[in-house]
């Protein structure tokens, strides 16, 4: 990938990775709107990444999805998962027993799918270092499907056997890149049956640790731009009450039609 026009040969950009957080569905969606509004907004970092895991089991529903069926008000209301509104598309994802990265970039491809192949490229040649290999879907997104991991398109990552590992979706703000994307490693099996009525994927002969698979994509993501200048950065506590402020924008209660 070439440098952007706007990045003066020998000049270096930064880029920012935020150190993992553990939290609420709806205040990790809250953090990437919040962080994806700070890159529009003239923040001076090309690339911001990040990795969580969801201190609940949560069901995230798609930018553009329905409402939640009866069957996932009843599991929050039995308090089973957390219902959040992803700022992402597509169908729904259950967090639970996985990792999640977000990326926000300033200077995307102006084609989506050169975005998603970009960005797929970083995650095979992670994988590829666990000796993981996975490849894009063959599936056209036509419609929205109310499971997300029922249906595998050239957005997402499949192993030999076609099952999808890797879900990814987009948000677009004023030319800035919001893309999620979800690993499930370690699903919970009857949760996942209760909400999608299918089993969950499974790896194949084990999954790799979280912390295993984060370090890899860290370091294969820094060559998405290899003229960045990569720092970690926690949250200032500036950041994080802005967060709070934006969690109930992205919260769905039990009784949310």
């Amino acid at each position: 990938m070439t440098l952007p026009a706007s990045c003066p040969p020998g000049r270096r950009r930064p880029a920012r990775l935020v150190p993992t957080q553990s939290r609420s569905g709806a205040e990790q969606m809250a953090l990437d709107a919040l962080l994806l509004e700070q890159s529009c907004s003239g923040g001076s970092d090309a690339l911001i990444l990040r990795f969580y895991q969801w201190r609940r089991p949560t069901l995230s529903l798609g930018r553009h999805q329905g409402p939640p069926t009866e069957q996932w008000r009843q599991l929050a209301a039995a308090g089973n998962l957390d219902l959040v509104r992803r700022p992402s598309g597509g169908g729904a994802v259950l967090h639970a027993g996985g990792l999640t990265y977000a990326l926000i970039w300033a200077d995307p491809p102006r084609q989506r799918r050169q975005a998603y192949a970009q960005v797929n490229q970083c995650l095979q040649e992670g994988l590829e270092v666990l000796g993981l290999h996975l490849k894009p879907g063959v599936a056209e997104a036509t419609t929205i499907v109310a499971d997300c991991f029922a249906q595998s398109t050239t957005a997402d990552l499949v192993d030999s056997d076609g099952c999808k590992r890797i879900g990814s979706a987009q948000f677009w703000k004023r030319g800035h890149l919001l893309q999620h994307g979800e690993i499930p490693l370690d699903p919970h099996e009857g949760l996942w049956e209760a909400v999608f009525a299918s089993s969950p994927p499974r790896w194949t002969p084990s999954a790799p640790s979280p912390a295993s698979l984060e370090l890899a994509l860290q370091q294969s993501f820094q060559t998405l731009n290899p003229g960045l200048n990569w720092r970690e950065e926690d949250l200032s506590q500036e950041e994080i009450r802005q967060m709070d402020k934006l969690t109930t924008r992205y919260c769905l209660e039990p009784d949310q039609a």
